[in-house]
């Protein structure tokens, strides 16, 4: 698996990203918030990701574009844990930033390891 995170696996249809608010169900590890669903798209990828940061906590865009890159680089290094726990199955997700303030990224690459481990504990506990 390349360490890649391609054009063609960014979540960017708005129909996908409003039904997964509506009907996708989440996992978070402060400040991280992961919001998944399974879904059904024609494409190579198992899964579509999507990054956001708040505009009401962050009011400047650098601040929000700083945090939104480092969150692209924390699923680019950990894809293959996330590819490891999906079974096949196809998935769109979104990895929002809940926090106040910006984390250093040593801190949010261990909090993303929780929150990998607690999507696969809600995998297996939903599949069995």
């Amino acid at each position: 698996m390349r360490y890649t995170f391609a054009k063609s696996e960014k979540l960017k249809n708005e129909k996908e990203i409003s039904k997964l608010f509506l009907e996708g169900a989440s996992v978070s590890v402060f400040p991280l918030k992961l919001i998944f669903m399974e879904s059904s798209f024609s494409d190579t990828h198992l899964v579509k990701m999507a990054v956001s940061a708040s505009k009401r906590n962050f009011k400047k865009a650098v601040d929000r574009n700083r945090i939104k890159r480092m969150l692209r680089e924390l699923f680019r290094l950990n894809k293959h844990e996330i590819y490891s726990c999906l079974d096949n199955k196809k998935y769109v997700m979104m990895l929002m930033y809940v926090g106040k303030k910006e984390e250093k990224m040593e801190l949010l690459q261990s909090k993303i390891d929780q929150l990998i481990e607690k999507f696969r504990e809600k995998q297996h506990s939903a599949s069995a």
